[in-house]
C-alpha cells in the first residue's frame, strides 16, 4: 500500500515515464543510414591556386572525385565529391594544415558534407600521399569520422616546382566515413 505521499510521487511520476520513452536513444534518431560505415574509392583530379613551388604559402585547393561507394553490406553505388578550401602553408614537398570540406553526392540523391581538420602529406619524386581527417557535419553519416587518403601524380614535371610550380594532381582516392 501506499501512503498519501507515495501515491502523489507515483501518479506525478506516470507522464514523465511516458513522455521519455518517445524518445529515440542517443544515436539514433537519424535512421539507419548514420549509422552504417561508407566506403568510396575511385579518382581524383586536384588544382592548387597558387601553383606549389618550393617555398611554402597559402594555397587554395580544389579538387573533383569520381566514387564507387560502398553505403551498406551489398549496396554499392555511384558518388562525385568536390573538396574546396586552403591550405596556410603548401609546397611541392607538403600540404600543412588544411581546411577543407567536402561535398559528396550519392545517385540515390543523398549527399554527406564533410570538413577535414587535419591532414598529413609526404611527397617523394612526383608521388603526392595525402591524408585528410574529419567530420561529417551534414548528411548520411553525420556525425561520424572521415578520412580521406589520395596518391596522386602531378600532370608536370616535378622540376616545376623550381619555377612556375605545380598547377595540380591526379590519382587515385579513398574516403571512409565511420570506420
Amino acid at each position: 500500500m501506499f501512503s498519501k505521499h507515495g501515491a502523489a510521487v507515483a501518479l506525478s511520476s506516470r507522464p514523465l515515464v511516458g513522455s521519455s520513452m518517445v524518445w529515440a536513444p542517443a544515436g539514433q534518431a537519424h535512421g539507419p543510414e548514420h549509422r552504417e560505415s561508407v566506403l568510396c574509392t575511385g579518382s581524383s583530379a586536384g588544382m592548387y591556386d597558387p601553383p606549389l613551388t618550393l617555398l611554402p604559402r597559402k594555397t587554395r585547393v580544389r579538387t573533383h572525385a569520381g566514387y564507387d561507394c560502398t553505403v551498406a553490406p551489398g549496396r554499392t553505388m555511384p558518388a562525385t565529391g568536390y573538396l574546396e578550401g586552403e591550405s596556410p602553408s603548401a609546397s611541392c614537398v607538403q600540404l600543412d594544415g588544411p581546411h577543407l570540406k567536402e561535398v559528396v553526392k550519392y545517385a540515390d540523391g543523398k549527399r554527406s558534407l564533410i570538413a577535414y581538420s587535419s591532414g598529413t602529406s609526404v611527397r617523394v619524386a612526383d608521388l603526392l600521399i595525402a591524408r585528410l581527417s574529419g567530420r561529417v557535419v551534414e548528411g548520411r553519416g553525420e556525425g561520424r569520422s572521415a578520412q580521406r587518403t589520395v596518391s596522386a601524380l602531378s600532370r608536370q614535371l616535378p622540376t616545376e616546382c623550381l619555377s612556375s610550380g605545380l598547377t595540380g594532381s591526379t590519382g587515385k582516392a579513398q574516403l571512409e566515413i565511420g570506420s
